[in-house]
């Protein structure tokens, strides 16, 4: 019973003293390389797509022969499976400005 008492002492004043000397991570996220495209629909997509990820995201996306299902699918699949909050009357400007544009 002691040496529980001894052991679980020492992990708290190992974990107290880790913390105590940890320095806190500081970083700078890049700068942004990429812009949208300009186009119809412009401030509707960089008011959804922005607050999850950056243009470069959109940017390397793989060519496609059916660019307005593969966008479809792009943004259904963002509000369904990732949660983005977009409205539904956003959703046909999105995949519009996105075939369009990329």
């Amino acid at each position: 019973m002691q040496r529980t008492a001894v052991v679980a002492f020492s992990l708290v004043l190992a974990a107290v003293a880790g913390s105590a000397l940890a320095a806190p991570v500081n970083y700078k996220a890049p700068d942004e390389v990429a812009a949208f495209k300009p186009g119809p629909n412009l401030e509707v997509v960089q008011g959804n797509c922005t607050a999850c990820h950056s243009s470069d995201y959109i940017a390397t996306q793989p060519p496609m022969k059916d660019k307005k299902g593969f966008w479809q699918a792009e943004v259904t699949k963002m509000i369904k499976v990732y949660g983005a909050p977009i409205d539904d009357a956003d959703i046909g400007k999105i995949v519009d400005y996105l075939a369009a544009t990329y």
